[in-house]
């Protein structure tokens, strides 16, 4: 749990410095990979709430 809360936490924070640059600088290529970072997110997201029903399915059984 703290691993995914550390990883989504850097992810975000990384993508917020992305778009700060891409406003700051004007370029495309930093809003490119900030959506590129917030992809990732989402799909990180998706995976531990996956992890998370699993687990209740287990326990359920």
């Amino acid at each position: 749990m703290m691993l995914f809360r550390l990883i989504f936490g850097l992810l975000m924070a990384a993508s917020v410095l992305c778009f700060a640059l891409s406003i700051a600088t004007g370029q495309v290529r930093w809003r490119q990979r900030g959506l590129l970072i917030i992809k990732w997110l989402v799909i990180a997201g998706l995976g531990f709430f996956a992890v998370l029903i699993l687990e209740r399915l287990a326990l359920m059984l």
